[in-house]
């Protein structure tokens, strides 16, 4: 790799400083590099953190300083360039980041002696509700889709159809869908399944379901998932609020249906630290 793409929040001076640092390593070892700011901002309605046209077409990684969250930013932004992704973890918990930024130097020589793997994480996308004006707007996530209610529901009703059959019918505070990448969040925190970040599958977990006997459902990642918000009162419409990443997308009503699916694109990820996954999750979320 020779060519690289630095995406930082330039809000933070240290992340500014560390920019700034490894702009001159790469350069002293002959590469080239832009740094573009992790900055939201809008096109069409649709929020963006990185402006993806000014990275050129020869870019072969881009760098990108921050937590998990500015990480799945760029993921989503650089989801049509196919661009591997190797995160510095200047946040806090940073389970998706690769390299520690008091380890960046020997980081960066592994990386240009091309000591690294890159590994592809499936994306989620939703396909007919909220299926934005051009394809580079419509809604993808990294981590999870999650609906959720809203206003004065106490629960709302969520049907599950996989492949067109009725799979289960949720009444809960919510739905995760969650990707293996994804399952060591919030679908974690609602009891639903841990998947290893490699293999094709999506979880379904309800959040705080009415019924003790509902359980997550493990699926193919060529499934097609379609959810329909229910009517749980006979009285009132269910309410709830679709999101996307923990970035809110829209807003549902009783009737209204949503398409989920593993779509073709996928994230790339740079592997350098020779940290396996249960190594780190035991790491992360244990702190052993």
């Amino acid at each position: 790799m020779k060519r690289f793409c630095i995406i930082t929040n330039s809000d933070k001076d240290a992340n500014v400083k560390m920019a700034s640092h490894i702009v001159s390593c790469l350069e002293k070892k002959g590469c080239k590099c832009i740094v573009l700011e992790n900055r939201q901002w809008q096109v069409r309605g649709i929020r963006h953190f990185t402006d993806v046209g000014q990275i050129p077409e020869n870019v072969e990684c881009a760098i990108v300083l921050g937590g998990d969250g500015t990480m799945i930013q760029a993921a989503i932004d650089l989801v049509h360039r196919d661009i591997p992704i190797l995160g510095v973890n200047t946040g806090t918990l940073g389970f998706l980041t690769e390299v520690e930024q008091n380890c960046i130097d020997s980081a960066l020589e592994r990386l240009l002696n091309g000591e690294y793997v890159i590994e592809s994480r499936i994306m989620l996308k939703e396909s007919r509700m909220f299926l934005g004006p051009d394809s580079r707007s419509s809604c993808y996530a990294l981590n999870d889709m999650v609906i959720s209610k809203r206003g004065d529901c106490r629960l709302i009703t969520v049907k599950v159809f996989v492949n067109d059959e009725l799979a289960d019918i949720y009444r809960a505070d919510g739905l995760i869908i969650a990707t293996p990448t994804g399952s060591t969040g919030y679908n974690l925190s609602a009891g639903g399944p841990v998947m290893a970040p490699n293999i094709h599958a999506m979880a379904v977990t309800p959040i705080c379901a009415h019924s003790l006997n509902k359980r997550s459902l493990v699926l193919d990642g060529k499934d097609k998932i379609t959810l329909e918000i229910g009517q749980t009162k006979e009285f009132c419409e269910d309410l709830a609020v679709f999101t996307a990443d923990g970035r809110n997308v829209g807003e549902l009503h009783s009737g209204d249906r949503l398409k989920v699916q593993v779509p073709n694109a996928d994230t790339k990820i740079v592997k350098l630290s020779g940290i396996e996954f249960y190594e780190r999750m035991r790491e992360k979320l244990n702190g052993d």
